[in-house]
């Protein structure tokens, strides 16, 4: 992998993420590469909304993988933005929910590159709160800054009825029915969900690495948090 500081990609100054950005870079994270995971992307077109494995699988109460590592999901129709939601369990509610500055096209296409970088830098100063419990984050795809997004207090409905279907599921990619499975002008519902491992560099940087469950080399998917200072 190129160091941090040769990334094409890579563009912000900030101490804190560069901190957490330089473990990726200085090891080898063979657990944390998704190879076989990411390019399930690649099916979206075969899969079709009839998911109805998916909501079989939504029905266990019990986690089906009993360790300390986070659920992760990013999902939205294919038309319209991508959401992220970050769980200790699925079957917990979320600790963190926000709506991308991203349209899905536009993500699925990062996804093809072997590194994912989604940087969420806070610009907010007070240090009052929790890292993940700040509202307004500047949002990086790959270093360069997409836009503007809000925490949500509470989860859309649309939102609610993924979660929902996905909380017996650990990791996994595909397409989902929507709600009340009915068509939709946005497209098919899709949804990546895998399991990370959680870092916290201070109380003003977090990283979450994506798990590969095959342990397989491959692209890397990464999700970093920062408070600015």
């Amino acid at each position: 992998m190129p160091s941090v500081h040769s990334s094409p990609y890579f563009q912000m100054d900030n101490q804190a993420m560069l901190s957490l950005l330089r473990q990726t870079a200085g090891e080898k994270r063979a657990k944390s590469s998704t190879g076989g995971l990411l390019k399930m992307f690649k099916l979206f077109p075969m899969l079709t909304s009839g998911c109805k494995m998916v909501a079989l699988l939504g029905r266990p109460r019990k986690p089906l993988l009993k360790d300390k590592a986070t659920t992760g999901t990013i999902f939205g129709y294919r038309k319209g933005k991508v959401s992220l939601a970050i769980q200790e369990d699925p079957h917990c509610l979320p600790m963190f929910v926000l709506e991308l500055p991203m349209h899905a096209s536009a993500f699925h296409k990062e996804m093809a590159s072997d590194i994912v970088r989604i940087a969420l830098e806070s610009e907010t100063r007070t240090h009052k709160k929790k890292l993940l419990e700040e509202f307004v984050w500047a949002v990086y795809c790959n270093g360069r800054k997409v836009g503007y997004s809000i925490r949500r207090k509470q989860m859309s409905d649309d939102e609610l009825h993924v979660l929902q279907l996905l909380r017996g599921v650990s990791m996994g990619a595909g397409v989902l029915p929507g709600p009340n499975e009915k068509e939709t002008a946005d497209g098919d519902l899709t949804y990546i969900r895998a399991r990370f491992e959680r870092v916290v560099g201070s109380k003003d940087s977090e990283a979450l690495y994506m798990i590969n469950p095959d342990g397989a080399a491959g692209p890397e998917l990464s999700i970093f948090f920062v408070r600015g200072h």
